[in-house]
């Protein structure tokens, strides 16, 4: 009797594949819109991470408005300036020429929060881990990744914001803790490897330099 827990082999490639060919888009994305029902799906993906004490810490604030991405682009303008400014000169017209986020470009941008309160003031499993919360939005955030790349969409994460000044704008709760900032469209193309290693920025590490057996 076959077990229907199994994945056939077809399903098991199919999820190599995504985690292989997943890409960090930047400079690929296409104008067409992202349909409620696509768009859907994804944020399902991502509600169904793993999270300590099962608390679901996460939100999802969808941006489709034209007006509300210019500000945020504004934020990435001056964080990106200031963020140039510290890496040494000789990495500095190399760092500009990268283009490092969609903000504009993507049709659909999507931040995500962390609700660090929404357990209750003890969490099982946060006990001695308290960031294990946050932790746990980022699983939504690989979650939405890989569901995206599964229906053909790019997805790029844009770190290069100051996060308060990101809740002023999208009018985000004090409280919370803003994770990721996304940009989710179709695109052009996947590349076949990851862009700044594809630039010359970085090199993928060999597995065998980052695993270890039994003790450090």
């Amino acid at each position: 009797m076959s077990d229907p827990n199994a994945f056939t082999p077809e399903d098991r490639e199919a999820v190599y594949k995504a985690i292989f060919t997943r890409r960090d888009v930047r400079g690929e994305f296409l104008p067409d819109p992202v349909d409620d029902a696509t768009l859907t799906r994804l944020l399902t993906a991502a509600h169904h991470a793993p999270s300590v004490g099962f608390m679901q810490p996460w939100d999802f604030l969808v941006i489709r408005d034209v007006a509300t991405r210019q500000k945020v682009h504004g934020l990435f303008t001056k964080a990106n300036d200031e963020a140039c400014a510290q890496f040494p000169e000789d990495r500095r017209a190399t760092y500009q020429s990268l283009k490092l986020q969609g903000i504009l470009d993507a049709p659909v941008n999507l931040c995500i929060t962390c609700d660090r309160d929404r357990g209750g003031p003890v969490v099982l499993g946060r006990t001695h881990q308290p960031e294990m919360d946050l932790y746990s939005t980022v699983c939504a955030v690989q979650n939405l990744w890989l569901a995206a790349r599964a229906e053909g969409l790019g997805v790029g994460w844009v770190s290069i914001l100051d996060p308060e000044a990101l809740k002023t704008v999208l009018e985000i709760p004090e409280k919370l803790t803003v994770i990721a900032y996304l940009c989710i469209g179709w695109v052009s193309a996947f590349h076949d490897m990851p862009d700044l290693e594809r630039k010359g920025w970085r090199e993928r590490m060999g597995l065998e330099g980052v695993v270890h057996w039994e003790g450090w």
